[in-house]
């Protein structure tokens, strides 16, 4: 069998800019979804990290959301855009595992992350007398770390295994970044086991998540319901659909990519999930957040307040 892929290789990403209508257009849009994710998540990490008021476990959570989202977009926007102004749609085979890699790990600890993220909010409303026993420091790092850590176990062992077959077929993956099922379509072995894997491993690395979030919501809105308060039930709603907002569009997006048949899927269909998840969801996160936030909006004008040298009344 005669292999043209080597460590030496490269593919073609064909992506969705070369295929659309009006690629100029659509290369504007992505730039400028970019550029928001990139100042929305790196005000909102700022404003966590410098007002210490959101010292607390849920701003640390959302901190971490913001950092993946940053990275996650990152991995993918600026190497499609380069691409497209050069005219260059290379990837070298190293190159190609690592954006694989990367993604994989993202994606996989957003995952995970926004599961740990459903379970502070039903702590926080369903038992707030024990709220800093359950969700103390140790407990959200051990949160935050096994989200990375299971996350990037899995992707390695993933991507180590996708790119162990031999690619002897045109080197073009129509897709907008290297992941694992396009990828296979270039493979000349028999993937068809390994897709099934896929597909299984995708589901079940999905649906506990899932489950932990629809579980933790149901028990907040019962909680919610019978709270005397109407200013308090209307602020633990918007705290929690502002998240559940984010949670249907990530899993809503995963779901179409992972878990969803071949048969139901197609180059177009994938290039737009994709995009979806990787450049359009981190450039909303953030403004999903905090325009509905008002304890982040006020920290960000008493932080901006603070670097630009001006005074702001106590909000």
């Amino acid at each position: 069998m005669e292999l043209n892929s080597t460590l030496g290789s490269s593919f073609i990403l064909v992506g969705i800019l070369k295929d659309s209508g009006s690629p100029e257009l659509l290369c504007a849009t992505i730039t400028a979804l970019y550029m928001l994710a990139l100042v929305g998540n790196g005000l909102l990490l700022l404003v966590i990290t410098v007002d210490v008021r959101l010292h607390v476990p849920m701003y640390l959570l959302l901190g971490q959301l913001s950092l993946m989202d940053l990275l996650f977009t990152s991995v993918v926007t600026p190497k499609a855009l380069m691409d497209f102004l050069h005219r260059e749609n290379s990837i070298s085979f190293g190159g190609c595992a690592l954006q694989m890699f990367l993604a994989l790990t993202l994606g996989g600890a957003e995952d995970l992350l926004l599961a740990f993220m459903a379970y502070d909010r039903y702590v926080a409303i369903c038992h707030p007398l024990n709220y800093m026993i359950f969700m103390r420091p140790r407990v959200c790092w051990f949160m935050v770390a096994s989200s990375w850590i299971l996350a990037s176990l899995s992707a390695l062992g993933y991507t180590v295994y996708t790119m162990h077959y031999p690619f002897c077929k045109a080197r073009k993956i129509r897709h907008l970044l290297c992941e694992i099922l396009p990828l296979l379509k270039l493979a000349c072995a028999d993937t068809s086991r390994y897709k099934l894997m896929v597909y299984v491993m995708g589901v079940t690395f999905l649906i506990p998540p899932l489950v932990v979030i629809v579980a933790s919501y149901t028990l907040i809105l019962f909680t919610v319901l019978q709270m005397p308060s109407k200013d308090g039930r209307k602020k633990a709603l918007v705290t929690c659909s502002s998240h559940l907002t984010v949670v249907g569009m990530f899993y809503g997006a995963a779901t179409l990519m992972y878990v969803l048949p071949g048969s139901f899927h197609s180059p177009k269909q994938d290039n737009i999930t994709s995009a979806f998840y990787t450049i359009v969801t981190p450039a909303l996160n953030p403004l999903i957040y905090s325009l509905r936030n008002k304890e982040v909006m006020r920290a960000l004008r008493r932080v901006l307040g603070k670097y630009m040298g001006q005074k702001h009344p106590t909000l």
